[in-house]
């Protein structure tokens, strides 16, 4: 069997290499467009709780990873002078150049073909058995063959609104670390890491309204790769001057983008040829949840496996490394989205919450308090702490001051049109618009349903605001996605100043405390409460 590897990126080289170990029979050529020493960007991140599957597969990372990575625990957020750290989050980042190098020799030792400098196309590749198309989320194979993997219909590609631009540093962050400053024309944040004894990774991102207000849409990202942006080199490293320590930035290829979130149901094609698609190929998930490296390496492990498992059975290959791979993919996209909309929305929270409940916020954004309290239980009770401080109780049990009366917790039973607090016997009668008559000094709460789709968030952002200028004590969001019902509290509460409700039938305690904690709801409402949420076991 001959395999042609379109990419010699991390994914293309472990694949090349698995086979080569695994079926000495099979011939593997890997075609790479760049130089064997050209690289763009810095480093590359992974989580110690997902390294498992690499590291049985073939001890190519573990060995980068220990030889030339850092390791941490810990992650630090920066903001407004204060520094909070959380623990229990073990991960380890190596230099991209290094773990390249090391993967292309541990190839070519393997007895695979490496061709660099070489952008192959399929016409050229008709005497291989099967291509893998690895060659990254421009992959020209994936346009090439689009109907075939049925792109325009089952594959969507989601544009961020926030900014990125990677950089390097000579600064040695002492692990993974979160920095936001409010600067003279918006709001900037740092994803840094160390990724070797003398450079850290340095990823700035910024929303559209920042970056053209500091004058940073002056270059040209149309050029091919390799020039800098290095207007925005300057006005960054004055910016962060004060964190970097004096210390300089890095360029490789730095330059503006938005990330964009691809999700492709088919990633496999008999016809007209043998075709599988690999790494961000076929997906990609944010930077700040998952590493696309490890999912490139992972989706190796799984072809490889299905390919020698299936001798001579394509067809049964293909299926079988789609059911193998595909649902890890499908859990780290579904992490990433909430992640990827809290960088969208950072500046709000930089603004709206004290340094604790902001690193709360943020570090519970895919997962929930309990979750956090097993990885770093210190973190989470100087949380609770912050929050008593503030209001003299645990989250669902502190009280609320709303329309002239106080609920004495956070916990409301919610019918078609009534929220009532159990314990009180208060009653809010919930409207989707205002009801006529009802003056302004009488209790009532709009009634506001989340969209299931992600683009029709605007619309009911507009009714939301529509029902607002009516003046209602509080806004109950139901319906839609988690996603979609929290970004509409915290624009209800962050935005026009009125206490939010989040509706969810199936919200358990821990995920009440979570919401309400964490600032994304005032209140939290249950069609049938019971001691799940209701108990007095907030921690």
């Amino acid at each position: 069997m001959r395999v042609a590897v379109v990419g010699g990126g991390p994914g293309g080289l472990f694949l090349a290499t698995l086979l080569r170990r695994a079926a000495p029979d099979i011939e593997v050529t890997v075609f790479e467009r760049n130089r064997a020493g050209d690289t763009f960007g810095f480093g590359v991140v992974f989580s110690d709780r997902t390294l498992a599957g690499i590291h049985a597969a073939d001890p190519v990372l573990r060995e980068a990873l220990a030889r030339h990575g850092r390791h941490w625990d810990q992650i630090e957020v920066r903001l407004k002078g204060e520094r909070i750290r959380c623990g229990g989050n073990g991960m380890a980042a190596v230099s991209r150049h290094t773990l390249l190098r090391l993967m292309q020799d541990r190839a070519a030792h393997s007895g695979a073909e490496l061709r660099f400098d070489h952008e192959a196309r399929l016409a050229e590749l008709g005497d291989y058995d099967l291509v893998v198309a690895a060659d990254g989320t421009g992959s020209a194979i994936r346009r090439e063959l689009a109907e075939e993997f049925g792109v325009d219909l089952g594959e969507s590609v989601r544009t961020a609104a926030a900014k990125f631009i990677w950089f390097g540093t000579d600064y040695l962050f002492d692990g993974l670390t979160f920095v936001h400053e409010r600067g003279p024309h918006g709001v900037f944040a740092v994803h840094g890491y160390p990724i070797s004894a003398e450079v850290s990774t340095f990823i700035v991102e910024t929303d559209e309204a920042s970056w053209r207000a500091a004058g940073l849409d002056g270059f040209d990202v149309g050029q091919p790769p390799g020039p800098s942006d290095l207007a925005s080199k300057a006005y960054l490293e004055e910016l962060f001057a004060e964190q970097l320590g004096g210390r300089r930035m890095l360029v490789n290829n730095s330059r503006w983008g938005n990330f964009r979130t691809r999700r492709t149901e088919r990633w496999s094609t008999l016809a007209p040829r043998p075709v599988a698609l690999l790494g961000d190929a076929v997906h990609t998930a944010h930077f700040s949840v998952g590493s696309g490296t490890k999912m490139a390496m992972e989706d190796a492990v799984a072809l490889a496996a299905a390919l020698t498992e299936h001798p001579g059975d394509l067809a049964g290959a293909l299926a079988g490394y789609e059911a193998a791979a595909q649902p890890s993919v499908w859990a780290i996209q579904g992490s990433a989205g909430p992640s990827l909309s809290w960088w969208e929305h950072f500046g709000r929270y930089h603004d709206a919450f004290e340094p604790w409940q902001f690193s709360y916020h943020f570090l519970s954004r895919s997962i929930t308090d309990a979750r956090l309290a097993r990885r770093d239980p210190t973190f989470v009770a100087e949380t609770h702490r912050g929050w008593l401080a503030r209001h003299g109780a645990e989250p669902l049990h502190s009280e609320l001051e709303l329309a002239g009366v106080t609920l004495k917790g956070r916990v409301l039973t919610v019918t078609e049109g009534l929220a009532t607090e159990p314990d009180s016997g208060v009653e809010l009668p919930l409207f989707a618009e205002r009801p006529p008559g009802t003056g302004a000094d009488q209790r009532w709460g709009a009634r506001v349903r989340a969209p299931g789709l992600e683009g029709s968030l605007a619309e009911a952002r507009d009714q939301l605001a529509a029902l607002v200028a009516a003046g209602p004590a509080l806004v109950a969001v139901h319906g839609g996605t988690p996603l979609n019902r929290t970004l509409l509290c915290e624009q209800a509460r962050l935005r026009h100043g009125v206490p939010a409700l989040l509706v969810d039938e199936e919200l358990d305690r821990d995920r009440a405390v979570t919401a309400v904690l964490s600032g994304r709801a005032d209140l939290v409402g249950l069609s049938e409460p019971g001691e799940d949420a209701r108990g007095h076991h907030d921690q």
